[in-house]
């Protein structure tokens, strides 16, 4: 290193355009800045524009290693099971058999089905049976485990009393307490996503269980309206117009909060899966309450139903994949902390 790059404050050529200059070179330089601005037509950025980045252009969070498929297909049949276990108890309680019927069968199935993605997610059953091994109620993956090891028995409890006809009165109960717990099935996986580090999933945390338990709704209700006896469908019609309008306003209010952090809810695959799952779900929700003005048509309620299921889904995957891509990118990770270190010193 020669004697003139010392005396230029660092090594040539290491930080192009940044070499350090004397008072009388900055001073100089301020002047000829400031007629230069002077002749514009309004002040020119000094500091170019950041570039969120991080080592080896690598990202700063690991992005989730889930797979699609799986997981998201373990969100969307979780909440279609917890919601169908509130709709298999109204329907028993109100004299709807064919009703309660087709939402405890759909409760068990689906649950089942949410297990089999997980566990196949894990690897091997036997990681899912490790994590019974601790009961820490901080923890929303340990209490979500105790949570499906106890529902998911009584949702099959509930399916085989009705469709045996035997052990009628237990089968009753079981359907009553797969009923208390499905509320917590049904929204115990936003929390879970909340819970991470991934910025389109952990800023959401105060409205997403309420944007999964809207959906859930939908969902449940849409198998009703496909597979219930016409007739017996007025609490699932209602439960469609609810849970479409609860999945559907708390996530435009979670996006709006979130700022920054919503931008991956409208790009790319993940905006195209919301997009339809909201014209989806509206749809029909639509086409649910006009069933229920005297226009029971079988083929209405089923493309009712199936436009519910569908939406509820697209809603589970487009979530997934906006928080996937929320991790990749440094800038919502970089930029929310920079904002909430301003907003704490001043």
């Amino acid at each position: 290193m020669s004697e003139s790059d010392v005396t230029r404050g660092g090594l040539r050529g290491s930080r192009p355009g940044r070499d350090a200059v004397t008072g009388a070179q900055d001073a100089g330089r301020s002047r000829r800045g400031r007629r230069r601005r002077g002749r514009g037509r309004g002040e020119q950025p000094v500091v170019p524009e950041a570039r969120f980045s991080s080592y080896y252009g690598r990202p700063i969070l690991n992005k989730p290693t889930w797979q699609a498929l799986d997981i998201a297909g373990y969100l969307f049949l979780g909440g279609l099971a917890g919601a169908s276990s509130l709709l298999a108890a109204g329907g028993q309680a109100t004299g709807r058999p064919g009703l309660a019927r087709v939402a405890k069968l759909g409760a068990a199935g689906a649950i089942s089905g949410s297990l089999g993605a997980l566990v196949h997610d894990l690897g091997r059953p036997a990681r899912f049976l490790n994590m019974l091994r601790v009961f820490k109620p901080t923890s929303p993956m340990s209490m979500g485990s105790w949570l499906l090891a106890g529902y998911a028995p009584l949702t099959m409890a509930a399916a085989a009393a009705d469709v045996t006809g035997r052990a009628r009165v237990a089968g009753a109960g079981a359907t009553a307490a797969a009923a208390c717990l499905g509320p917590a099935v049904a929204t115990y996986t936003a929390v879970l996503l909340s819970d991470t580090a991934v910025p389109s999933w952990h800023e959401g945390y105060r409205e997403l269980p309420f944007v999964f338990a809207g959906s859930a709704s939908s969902a449940a209700a849409g198998l009703a309206l496909a597979c219930a006896p016409a007739g017996q469908t007025a609490p699932a019609r209602r439960m469609a117009v609810l849970g479409a309008g609860l999945e559907l306003g708390a996530f435009q209010l979670m996006k709006r909060r979130m700022g920054l952090v919503a931008e991956p809810f409208e790009q790319g695959g993940p905006h195209r899966l919301l997009r339809a799952a909201e014209l989806l779900t509206a749809g029909g929700a639509a086409l649910a309450a006009y069933t229920g003005r005297g226009r029971r048509g079988r083929a209405c309620a089923v493309a009712a139903g199936v436009a519910l299921l569908t939406g509820s889904a697209a809603l589970r995957f487009g979530v997934f994949h906006a928080g996937v891509a929320s991790a990749e990118d440094p800038r919502y990770t970089v930029v929310p902390q920079r904002e909430r270190v301003r907003a704490r010193t001043g």
